[in-house]
C-alpha cells in the first residue's frame, strides 16, 4: 500500500520537487498511534531540498491531494507540525488487502527475477564442535535465504567450511601426541576438541621445547606445510577429521531443517591460490614484507592484506579472493553476502578492496553482513579456552523443556514429540533473530528458553488459536468457495470497525516488511512484525465476538482469522520456524 500512496503523493510533490515515487515511498512511515493516521509523511527532508518550512510543505500537499470519493485511496490528510498524516479510505483499503492477502503466496514478488545472490554462511570449522556462534550465522543465513527467495531471487547457499589452515597442523600434532584411532571413533568431535585444547595448553609449556628448539607450534606449522604439499599421511588424517565432523554437522542441520547448495570450503580453493598470487604480482599489487606476500593498503587506512605467509603457505585472504573469483565465474552473482561475526569486518574490507584493486568492478556487489559477538558471561566464546556452548546441546535442551511444558499443560496433545520439536527449536531461532544483528549477545539459558513475551511460542500459540477458530467454524483451508465469502466481506464492509481494521492494516504491511527486512539484511524486522501481528490478533480475539457474532460479521471475522493465520505461518516460515497445528 505504501507504493500506491507514494504514487498519489508524487503527483503533487513532483510540482515542487524532482523526487521519485520510490524516494517518497522510503520516507513514508507508519505512526505509532493510529489516531495520527494510517501513514505519515515527515516533510523535513523535503524542507531541506525546497528551502521551505516543513509545516508549510505539509499544509500545501494536504490541500492539493486528491482525497475523498469512492475511488480515492486517501480519504483525508492532515498537516500537523511538519507531518502529513494520511487517513485511508477504509472500504477501498480493506478491499485491496483482502484481495491481495487471499492469494496463496501473499508477500512474494518478482523483483529478484533473473538475479542471483550467493550467500556464505554457517561455515563451521572441521574438527571443532558446532557452537552457538555457528548456530547464529546458520539461522541468520537461512532466514535471509528464505526472504530473498520470496522476492524472486535465485539464491545459492554456500557452506564455506573451515577445512584448511594451520589449525589442522595443530590437530594432527594433538592427535598423534594424546589420542588414538579408537578414541576418535568413539568420541568424535568431542575427542578431537579435547586434544586440540590440550595442544593449546601444552604448546606454551617450555618442557616441550626440544634440544633442536622445535616447539609444538613449529611442529604444527610443519604439518600444515606438508598438507599443502600433498603429503599422503597428512591429507589422510585431514580427510578423516573432515568426515567425522560433517556427520555431526549434518545432524544439526537436520534438526534445523536447513540445506545447502554447496559445501565447498577453503580446501576447494587451494589449487586456485597460485593463480591469484601470479595475478597480483603481474598487476604490481603484491609486495614482500619480512618474507610474506602482502597487498599494501595504507592508502585506504587498513593494515596490509596478507596473501602468503613466510613459509609460502596460503592464508584466509588469498583463499577468500580465490573463492570470490570462482563464485563470480560460476554463478555470475548480483550480490555475494558473507554472514559472519563483526570481528571479521576488517578481513572482508581487505578482501573486497583487494578485488577492487585487481580491477574487478563487481567487488562493490560483495557485502559483509556482520552480527554481534556471542559471549558467555561477557567473555567471547573460544575453542582454545573451552568456554563454548554447543548448538546441539541448546537445541536438545529447548526441545526437552518444550516437552515438559506440554506434559504439564496439555498431556493429551496428539503428536507431542513433533510439537515439542517445533516449539523448542522455534524458540531458539526466534531468540537469535528477534534483535538487530549487530547487537552483542550474552548467552543465557533463561533468555533462550523463555516461553513468554516476544518469543516464538507466543506467536505459535496465537497461530494455533486462530486455527482453532477455523476448525470450529468448519473451515480448514482456503478453497474456491472462499471467493464468494471474500466478495461479500468487501461489498458489505464488515471489517471496517477499528479492531478488525487495525488487524487488516497490519496484514497489509506484510509485503513491505519482507522487502524492508531483505533490503536491510535484517530478519529482526520480520520477527518483530510477526510478534506485533500476534499481539494485534489476540487483541482482536478479546475485543470482538467471532463465532457468536451476528450473520455477516461472523463470516467476515472467521475469514480474517484465516488470513491472519496464513500470514503468521508464512512470516515464521521465512524465519525458519514451523507452527504446530495445536499446542
Amino acid at each position: 500500500m505504501k507504493k500506491e500512496i507514494s504514487e498519489e503523493l508524487v503527483k503533487e510533490i513532483r510540482n515542487i520537487s524532482s523526487m521519485s515515487s520510490s524516494d517518497i515511498e522510503k520516507m513514508i512511515e507508519i505512526p505509532a498511534d493510529s489516531k495520527l493516521g494510517d501513514y505519515t509523511l515527515p516533510c523535513f527532508r523535503l524542507a531541506g531540498l525546497l528551502k521551505k518550512n516543513p509545516k508549510t510543505i505539509a499544509e500545501e500537499i494536504a490541500v492539493s491531494l486528491n482525497i475523498g470519493g469512492e475511488t480515492a485511496v486517501i480519504e483525508r490528510a492532515e498537516a500537523v507540525n511538519g507531518y502529513l498524516n494520511i487517513f485511508l479510505n477504509r472500504r477501498l483499503y480493506v478491499t485491496k488487502i483482502i484481495e491481495k492477502a487471499s492469494v496463496k503466496d501473499y508477500g512474494s514478488s518478482d523483483i529478484g527475477k533473473g538475479k542471483t545472490i550467493c550467500m556464505d554462511y554457517s561455515s563451521p570449522n572441521i574438527a571443532k564442535n558446532f557452537h552457538v556462534g555457528h548456530l547464529r550465522t546458520t539461522i541468520i543465513g537461512n532466514s535471509l535465504y528464505k526472504l530473498y527467495s520470496k522476492l524472486g531471487y535465485s539464491v545459492i547457499r554456500i557452506n564455506h567450511l573451515g577445512d584448511w589452515g594451520t589449525q589442522f597442523g595443530k590437530q594432527i600434532v594433538a592427535y598423534k601426541n594424546w589420542s588414538s584411532k579408537e578414541a576418535v571413533e568413539a568420541g568424535g568431535i568431542a575427542e578431537l576438541l579435547r586434544v586440540y585444547i590440550k595442544f593449546e595448553e601444552e604448546s606454551l609449556n617450555k618442557a616441550y621445547i626440544t634440544e633442536k628448539e622445535s616447539s609444538l607450534q613449529e611442529e604444527a606449522r610443519a604439518w600444515f606445510v606438508k598438507m599443502e604439499q600433498g603429503d599422503k599421511e597428512a591429507l589422510t588424517l585431514w580427510k578423516w577429521f573432515k568426515e567425522i565432523s560433517l556427520k555431526e554437522f549434518e545432524r544439526i542441520y537436520k534438526l534445523l531443517k536447513i540445506e545447502f547448495d554447496s559445501y565447498q570450503g577453503e580446501s576447494f580453493y587451494m589449487d586456485k591460490v597460485p593463480a591469484i598470487v601470479a595475478e597480483l604480482r603481474s598487476k604490481h599489487l603484491l609486495e614482500e614484507s619480512d618474507g610474506a606476500g602482502i597487498i599494501n593498503l595504507d592508502e585506504y587506512h587498513m593494515p596490509p592484506c596478507l596473501i602468503t605467509k613466510k613459509d609460502g603457505s596460503s592464508i584466509y585472504h588469498s583463499r577468500d579472493i580465490a573463492a570470490a573469483l570462482y563464485r563470480k565465474q560460476t554463478y555470475d552473482f548480483t550480490q555475494c553476502l558473507y554472514i559472519t561475526g563483526v570481528e571479521q569486518k576488517l578481513h572482508f574490507a581487505q578482501v573486497f578492496k583487494a578485488l577492487e584493486l585487481m580491477g574487478y568492478r563487481w567487488a562493490k556487489d560483495m557485502h559483509h553482513i556482520p552480527y554481534g559477538l556471542v559471549s558467555l558471561g561477557g567473555e567471547k566464546l573460544s575453542t582454545r579456552k573451552g568456554n563454548v556452548i554447543y548448538a546441539e546441546e541448546i537445541l536438545n535442551e529447548a526441545v526437552s523443556l518444550a516437552m515438559t511444558a506440554i506434559e504439564e499443560k496439555n498431556p493429551n496433545l496428539v503428536n507431542k514429540e513433533e510439537t515439542a520439536q517445533k516449539i523448542g527449536i522455534g524458540a531458539v531461532i526466534f531468540q537469535t533473530l528477534a534483535n538487530q544483528l549487530i547487537k552483542d549477545v550474552s548467552f543465557r539459558w533463561e533468555d533462550v528458553l523463555n516461553f513468554d513475551g516476544m518469543t516464538a511460542p507466543y506467536i505459535q500459540y496465537t497461530c494455533a488459536r486462530a486455527g482453532s477458530v477455523l476448525r470450529k467454524a468448519g473451515l480448514k483451508a482456503w478453497d474456491n468457495k472462499e471467493e464468494n465469502r471474500k466478495d461479500k466481506i468487501i461489498a458489505e464492509g464488515y471489517l471496517e470497525e477499528d479492531s478488525s481494521y487495525e488487524l487488516v492494516k497490519l496484514v497489509g504491511n506484510y509485503p513491505d516488511i519482507i522487502k524492508d527486512a531483505a533490503e536491510k539484511y535484517e530478519p529482526s524486522i520480520l520477527a518483530r512484525y510477526a510478534y506485533s501481528l500476534a499481539v494485534r490478533f489476540n487483541k482482536f480475539y478479546q475485543e470482538c465476538r467471532i463465532l457468536s457474532a451476528e450473520e455477516g460479521y461472523r463470516e467476515a471475522r472467521v475469514f480474517l482469522c484465516l488470513i491472519v493465520q496464513k500470514t503468521i505461518k508464512d512470516a515464521l516460515s521465512l524465519l525458519g520456524i514451523e507452527c504446530p497445528e495445536e499446542m
